[in-house]
C-alpha cells in the first residue's frame, strides 16, 4: 500500500469510496443524509482549494482510503478518514491518520470529530491518542464528539503506547 497526496483529478473517486464508506454510519444513525452522503463532486472540488489530502492506493493502483486535513492557528483539523469496507481492520485507517499528521508536523495539535454513536471509530481515534473534550448536538439523534491530541513530536516527546 502507498499513501500519497492526492489531487483534484482523483476527487470523483475520493468523492465514490466516501459515500461507499460511510453507509455504515448512515446505518448508525438511520439517516442516508448525513454530510458526506450528500456532498457533491463540486463541493469536494472546492475543498482541494483548502485542505491537503491524501489518498492509500494499493500495489495494484485500486483507492482503498483516504483523509483530508488543514491547519489553523497552530491546529491540524482531520476530516473524513475513510477506508473501503473490504479493507478495513488492515491497519489502512492508521496509517492514513500517521501520515497526514506527519504532514502536519509543526501544528500543535490535531482535531477532529465523529458521531457518538460510532463506537468503533471512537475506540480507533483513542488508541491514536485522541481523547474526547467537547460534544455538540447537531439533531435530536446525533451528537459529535471532538477529540483532540498534542502533538508529542512538535514539543520533542516520545509518545507511548496506550
Amino acid at each position: 500500500m502507498n499513501i500519497v497526496p492526492a489531487t483534484i483529478a482523483d476527487a470523483a473517486a475520493i468523492l465514490n469510496l466516501q459515500k461507499l464508506a460511510y453507509q455504515s454510519e448512515a446505518r448508525i444513525y438511520n439517516d442516508d443524509r448525513i454530510p458526506p452522503l450528500t456532498q457533491t463532486l463540486e463541493e469536494i472540488e472546492k475543498e482541494f482549494a483548502d485542505l491537503v489530502f491524501l489518498k492509500a492506493m494499493t500495489d495494484d493502483g485500486a483507492l482503498v482510503g483516504s483523509v483530508r486535513a488543514r491547519e489553523r492557528d497552530g491546529t491540524c483539523f482531520i476530516g473524513r478518514l475513510i477506508v473501503h469496507p473490504d479493507h478495513q481492520g488492515r491497519g489502512i485507517g492508521a496509517e492514513l491518520m500517521k501520515a497526514i499528521e506527519s504532514r502536519f508536523a509543526h501544528a500543535k495539535r490535531f482535531e477532529l470529530f465523529t458521531g457518538h454513536k460510532s463506537e468503533r471509530n471512537l475506540r480507533f481515534y483513542r488508541k491514536l491518542g485522541y481523547q474526547a473534550f467537547e460534544e455538540e448536538q447537531v439533531t435530536g439523534s446525533l451528537r459529535l464528539v471532538f477529540l483532540q491530541k498534542e502533538n508529542s513530536s512538535r514539543r520533542g516527546e516520545r509518545r507511548h503506547g496506550t
